[in-house]
């Protein structure tokens, strides 16, 4: 297969998952099974293509918090969400600190996505029963935060999946918790996707070989354009539905993961 196809199915897969509640790791994982494996700075610039590429579907939020800083619902928004990523950069420098590696394997991966589709099953049909608010308080911010940390530590928990499910727990409603989960998100995967950027760039590994950046550039434009769509369509779509399908998918995808896994 030519590595311009390889790279556009990456791109693709990255684009779809980065931010839909199903695992990003997880999918790209398992592309690596089949498609030639890419470096860790690929894997992160494609990464920041997806988050960059979401940013203009939150207009209204992006004009507050430029031209409306001063109102005070304005700033209590914006300190929930650096609450979150205080939490989440503390508990990444302690993680990092105790010399903590993301597992790659595939049986961790697949438990995770199928625990995460049953809890995400779980929580709808206890909403049923439930009224939501759109309030994003403290506690949901702090509860973000160490979602993220769960997902971190967890491969195919998913950081969206983890912390839009916690803030459902709290009674969020699910347009206003995938907002705040995002907007989260953004800030949180570009610092870390800078920091890693960084490190390649300045410490790269001995026998590291010549990274093609015109194959890492054809990533990130199929990520962002792919991820613009995908999130798009989500943002849409839970106006008028529920997260049931994300939880169903995710329970599908493990069985093919652990068929697979005891295969090997």
């Amino acid at each position: 297969m030519p590595d311009w196809i390889a790279i556009i199915i990456l791109g693709i897969i990255e684009g779809i998952t980065e931010f839909l509640p199903v695992s990003s790791t997880a999918h790209l994982l398992i592309a690596q099974h089949w498609l030639p494996r890419q470096s860790d700075l690929f894997n992160i610039v494609i990464q920041s293509g997806a988050v960059i590429a979401v940013l203009p579907l939150f207009p209204d939020r992006m004009r507050q918090f430029i031209f409306g800083w001063r109102d005070r619902v304005t700033q209590d928004y914006a300190l929930k969400i650096l609450l979150a990523l205080v939490i989440t950069g503390i508990g990444g420098l302690l993680l990092d600190k105790a010399g903590f590696e993301l597992p790659e394997a595939l049986g961790p991966i697949a438990w995770a996505l199928l625990l995460g589709g049953i809890w995400f099953l779980l929580i709808e049909m206890w909403f049923r029963r439930r009224d939501l608010h759109g309030s994003v308080t403290w506690t949901v911010a702090a509860v973000v935060g160490a979602g993220q940390l769960i997902a971190a530590v967890f491969p195919g928990t998913s950081r969206s999946g983890a912390t839009i499910l916690l803030m459902l727990m709290f009674g969020l409603g699910r347009p206003a918790a995938t907002e705040f989960s995002f907007l989260v998100g953004i800030p949180t995967m570009l610092a870390a996707g800078g920091l890693k950027i960084f490190r390649a760039l300045h410490h790269p590994p001995a026998a590291a070989v010549p990274e093609n950046w015109g194959m890492v550039l054809l990533g990130f434009t199929v990520s962002a354009a792919v991820s613009f769509i995908a999130v798009k369509w989500l943002l849409h779509y839970i106006q008028t539905h529920t997260f049931s399908i994300f939880g169903w998918y995710r329970i599908v995808l493990a069985a093919v993961i652990f068929f697979f896994f005891y295969r090997l």
